[in-house]
């Protein structure tokens, strides 16, 4: 299957929502708001990566990115998510590619590293780990990849309001 992953663009904001709603409906620990959070991380200018994957004009994948704040005041630090690949196109190496291109477009930008909110199968893989000093200021899973021969810092981190749980 050809897939392209490409930067997001304001005609694809639509299909992004759909995407994530329906990517979301049935998952299990899910708010069914992740395609709200999207729009909001997009409305408060805080969607510094927005990627899709698009295969035959339609968009089958996307993954968000946008500021973390850690408590230590580290700054370059981003948190991916939400990440969404349609019910259909699982399975295929989407969220894979998505992945690998939104952490090459952030090293791209100098960033120091980059965490994911959860532990699902697909990061470890990708060079994610648990840190023993880098933690959820809202506590449950958090996996970092630092860049380079950064280390994590020991801190707490706070994903944009839009992505906190409650």
């Amino acid at each position: 299957m050809q897939v392209i992953v490409r930067d997001a663009t304001p005609a694809d904001e639509d299909a992004i929502e759909v995407l994530t709603l329906v990517a979301y409906f049935q998952v299990e620990g899910s708010r069914n708001d992740e395609h709200a959070a999207v729009a909001a991380l997009r409305s408060d200018g805080a969607l510094a990566l927005s990627l899709v994957a698009e295969h035959e004009g339609y968009v089958v994948g996307h993954l968000a990115a946008s500021p973390l704040t850690l408590s230590d005041g580290s700054a370059g630090w981003y948190a991916l998510g939400p990440l969404a690949v349609g019910p259909g196109h699982r399975g295929q190496g989407i969220a894979t590619a998505l992945v690998r291109r939104a952490m090459q477009a952030l090293q791209e930008r100098q960033a120091a590293g980059c965490v994911v909110f959860g532990d699902g199968p697909l990061f470890p893989r990708l060079g994610f780990a648990a840190e023993p000093g880098l933690r959820s200021a809202e506590g449950g899973p958090l996996l970092a990849h630092p860049f380079g021969d950064r280390m994590p810092p020991l801190a707490e981190a706070l994903p944009h309001p839009a992505l906190r749980s409650g």
